[in-house]
């Protein structure tokens, strides 16, 4: 079994988030969670709603890491695999990962947790032989991030993973 990182996780509904930018949140929220924990100050997440490229439908991968590599040049960004992402929650740093039915053209794959969604992981397990994954889910409209898990084999279709790592 694998502890989950302790970092604070944060609601993409939260208050100090313009309520414009709140229901397509989660790209930034999840960037801001995760520099908070590798870093002393992280931009707010409506800084980083406009500094990576956020949009009504959400944010784009290819955006998120392009634009957060301009924001840090010197840090190793970039698209990773299941087992980079164990390795970065094993040397103690969180993963962005993207729940993503739709751009993946899994729309109707009704077992994933999250049909789009970004979150930071922040741990995983073995229960029973099988993967599971441990993540803060940014919250809703009237709920803080609560840690959630879900099983990577109901999740695999549509999962996508960002290493943020500084160097």
């Amino acid at each position: 079994m694998r502890h989950p990182l302790s970092l604070q996780g944060k609601s993409q509904y939260d208050a100090s988030i313009s309520p414009k930018y709140r229901n397509s949140a989660c790209g930034p929220t999840t960037v801001h969670v995760v520099l908070n924990y590798l870093e002393d100050q992280a931009p707010s997440v409506n800084e980083l709603y406009k500094l990576l490229g956020g949009t009504k439908i959400g944010l784009f991968k290819w955006r998120l890491i392009r634009n957060l590599r301009r924001l840090r040049p010197t840090w190793d960004i970039r698209d990773c695999t299941l087992k980079e992402a164990m390795q970065e929650i094993n040397a103690g740093r969180p993963v962005a990962i993207r729940f993503d039915r739709y751009f993946s053209l899994n729309w109707r794959d009704k077992k994933s947790a999250f049909a789009y969604h970004w979150v930071p992981l922040i741990g995983y397990e073995i229960r029973n032989d099988e993967l599971w994954l441990i993540f803060h889910d940014n919250g809703r409209p009237n709920r803080e991030s609560k840690i959630r898990t879900a099983p990577f084999k109901d999740n695999e279709k549509v999962l996508s993973f960002v290493k943020i790592t500084p160097n």
